[in-house]
């Protein structure tokens, strides 16, 4: 089977400096892959690159569906929009393909009970908590259709409770859904929660070091991160991005 989303070779420099060589991974249909560096491993400047906002110097992105936009992508911040209702942001993505107001809010709203959001619909973002905005984020990217979603660090901005819920709620989402996640975060445990296989990018330039295949060997249960085997793995991923 193809790749969901598959990276060869990704080169890029700035001003004569590398920040991404040689850069190669793949996410498998319905995989959660997460990618996890230091600053100035070239994460940003990846992500630009598999959005299209930026060119590669050289290497290929391919995804597996193919069209002029085969993914959905949710930012960091959840950058909704705030004279709107929840409901219409959650649409907007929907509106900037085309589709009429209308209808982009009628298949947003069929999707707010399973996330959670019933009763929001009429809110505006200020009333909602950080948590709940970013449901409405997610809700949002998901809307689209779209089998592969790229997430850029979805729950850094959140406070060490609220990321462990969202964590489990994403997680329950997907074992539903089975989407195919390429993951950006700076959190070494969330990587090891959330993910099938754990990237490595060390810094200058940024280039993979190294894979940890988290789900193929300890299986996803209750007390998961309490498994001994996940300390070993998160050690060694510690390793890599010391050496």
């Amino acid at each position: 089977m193809r790749p969901a989303l598959e990276v060869s070779q990704l080169s890029r420099s700035f001003a004569g400096r590398t920040v991404l060589r040689d850069v190669s991974l793949q996410v498998g249909a319905g995989e959660v892959v997460s990618i996890v560096g230091p600053s100035g491993s070239g994460k940003s400047t990846l992500l630009d690159i598999l959005t299209g906002s930026l060119a590669p110097d050289a290497g290929a992105v391919s995804f597996a569906d193919g069209g002029e936009r085969p993914f959905a992508y949710m930012p960091q911040r959840d950058v909704l929009l705030p004279w709107r209702s929840i409901l219409d942001n959650a649409g907007v993505g929907l509106e900037v393909a085309g589709l009429r107001r209308r209808e982009a809010r009628e298949r947003a709203a069929r999707l707010f009970a399973p996330f959670g959001l019933a009763g929001t619909e009429r809110m505006l973002p200020r009333q909602l908590s950080g948590g709940m905005r970013q449901r409405v984020s997610f809700l949002r990217t998901v809307v689209q259709g779209k089998r592969t979603l790229l997430l850029d660090e979805p729950f850094g901005a959140l406070d060490a409770i609220t990321r462990d819920e969202l964590q489990r709620w994403l997680i329950g989402m997907w074992e539903g859904s089975r989407w195919s996640i390429l993951l950006i975060t700076h959190d070494i445990r969330e990587a090891m929660r959330m993910s099938d296989r754990v990237l490595v990018l060390a810094a200058s330039p940024g280039r993979v070091v190294g894979e940890v295949a988290v789900t193929r060997d300890i299986p996803r249960k209750e007390g998961f991160l309490r498994d001994a085997r996940v300390g070993e793995l998160e050690e060694h991923i510690h390793q890599l991005l010391r050496g």
